[in-house]
């Protein structure tokens, strides 16, 4: 009854170090806080149940960062899917887009308007620093397929909104 009480004990540690960081990775996967907060609780759960096999915090987090990526990326593909084609679009209310807009905002809503593999792509080259290769591992893609979605991400992204320290070429 101890290692499961250790186990318990390591897992809570680990929500309660990491909860925040992944909350706001799932944001930018999603664009939507509640489905953010849903993507987390899932990824968790299957972090859990895989706890023992767990080396260190370090593998616990990218664990629960990749399983993220997967799930968001299976709710994108049935949702993509059960969208039904309409003839007319409902109206929708124009943004403020005056000056003073934040523009982390601004980022984060052009980020969301993004197909999701290539905002899938930025987020983690961007926001969680990962390689090429890494990616191209959690998306089951070529890394060559990795930086085609980056390029064609961040060219939708100059598009609506100047980046600072992104212009021209991306290298990676």
């Amino acid at each position: 009854m101890a290692a499961r009480s250790d186990r318990e004990r390591e897992f809570a540690e680990f929500v309660a170090l990491r909860y925040a960081d992944l909350v706001r990775t799932a944001v930018l996967l999603t664009g939507d806080r509640g489905h953010a907060e849903d993507l987390v609780q899932r990824a968790l759960l299957a972090v859990f149940r895989s706890w023992d096999r767990l080396d260190r915090v370090a593998n616990a987090e990218a664990y629960t960062r990749t399983t993220m990526v997967r799930l968001a990326s299976r709710w994108w593909r049935r949702r993509w899917r059960a969208e039904v084609p309409t003839q007319w679009l409902p109206d929708r209310p124009i943004g403020d887009h005056a000056p003073d807009v934040d523009t982390a905002e601004v980022v984060r809503q052009a980020l969301a308007s993004l197909p999701w593999a290539q905002r899938a792509v930025l987020v983690m080259r961007y926001f969680e620093e990962r390689s090429e290769a890494e990616i191209a591992e959690v998306l089951g893609c070529s890394p060559g397929t990795v930086k085609s979605r980056a390029s064609r991400g961040l060219a939708a992204l100059r598009a609506v909104v100047h980046i600072e320290g992104v212009s021209g070429r991306e290298r990676g």
